[in-house]
């Protein structure tokens, strides 16, 4: 049966005060949450999640039942209304505090920092609270901002009663503290490694602009880097202009696990690649598109084309140009029928496939 809440007179009076500010309250938690929304966007920090809400009158009373003498006044209790953002990286929660410190008067008396509490059980709170304020004035309101996994744990805290009324042994406690600590490692090592990503994708950068191309491992990030110096487009050009065709973008990652099927395993290779093969791939592409009309061609025809070469010089055969056509088109019978075209039309060409 549920516990029934008693009030005092001056409890009794406070929630007068609320329900006469509700209407007030509702339009607070929708202007924070959009002013604080969009302020995020603006600044491309991305969240996982945002909410609001309104304190219920059920959540109020049993509040003021236990300490509504500390309370002069309903403006004095400062999470009537609540926003909560969750983040996905420990030191995202600090420049969502930042926009918050920005765009919002905050209370910094009322405001509290729990993740210098360092207390055992404490991850699942380890939020970061502000007691803020519209500029333009109104009611208070309080901003928690959390981790992802902060947030789960909480929940799951919630969930299990680990912080309600019936008191826990002390080998569940054990338990609880011991996964809290593993969490709240995780959360710390996925920012760690975060950050040790993005420098290491810096270092790619700088080597790939430098023209440090065989320090540069081949993988998805670094080939992706080395496409921003648009390696194939002097090739495309030679391509196209047999046709006076129109060059469209496309992706040309699907290719990436080709270039790693020839044994290439740096971007210097890459280059070399492109280098040694570039004068056949065009004389390639001329018997292909010679006796047709194509006025639009793909940016990934220049690497086609060297694959393709690629393939007829070093004796990979059917097999190896269905390979590439199943790679970048997806497996099909049809790819088969393409690489018996492409074997007969390169049987003139000047380089001899093998």
């Amino acid at each position: 049966m549920e516990k029934k809440v008693k009030l005092d007179a001056h409890g009794m009076a406070l929630m007068e005060q609320y329900r006469e500010l509700r209407p007030t309250l509702e339009q607070l938690a929708k202007n924070a949450y959009d002013q604080l929304r969009h302020a995020l966007l603006d600044k491309g920090i991305y969240v996982t999640a945002m909410e609001h809400r309104v304190k219920t009158e059920k959540s109020l009373m049993g509040k003021l039942e236990l300490k509504g003498a500390k309370y002069k006044s309903i403006d004095d209790v400062t999470d009537l209304v609540g926003v909560r953002v969750i983040t996905f990286y420990t030191d995202e929660v600090d420049k969502v505090a930042a926009i918050a410190k920005r765009i919002f008067d905050i209370d910094w008396k009322e405001s509290v920092d729990k993740r210098k509490l360092h207390q055992l059980d404490s991850f699942g709170y380890n939020s970061l609270h502000y007691i803020c304020r519209l500029k333009e004035g109104g009611p208070r309101f309080e901003l928690q901002m959390r981790t992802a996994l902060q947030h789960v744990w909480s929940t799951i805290e919630h969930d299990t009663g680990y912080k309600g009324d019936v008191r826990i042994p002390r080998e569940y406690q054990r338990q609880f503290s011991r996964l809290a600590g593993m969490l709240e490692l995780i959360d710390d090592e996925f920012s760690r490694l975060r950050l040790v990503l993005t420098d290491y994708r810096r270092q790619i950068m700088s080597l790939v602009q430098n023209g440090q191309l065989d320090d540069v491992p081949l993988s998805a990030g670094s080939f992706r880097s080395y496409l921003e110096l648009h390696p194939f487009d002097r090739l495309n050009r030679r391509i196209a202009a047999v046709n006076q065709a129109e060059i469209f973008p496309v992706s040309m990652m699907p290719f990436l696990p080709v270039l790693e099927s020839f044994g290439l395993e740096t971007l210097g290779d890459v280059q070399r690649f492109i280098d040694e093969n570039s004068d056949d791939a065009h004389q390639l592409a001329l018997s292909h598109l010679a006796l047709t009309d194509l006025d639009i061609l793909s940016s990934s025809a220049a690497l086609q084309y060297l694959c393709l070469v690629y393939v007829l010089k070093h004796g990979g055969g059917r097999e190896g140009l269905k390979f590439i056509y199943d790679t970048i088109n997806g497996e099909s019978d049809a790819n088969g029928v393409l690489a018996d075209l492409m074997l007969e039309q390169a049987g003139g060409l000047p380089f001899k496939p093998v």
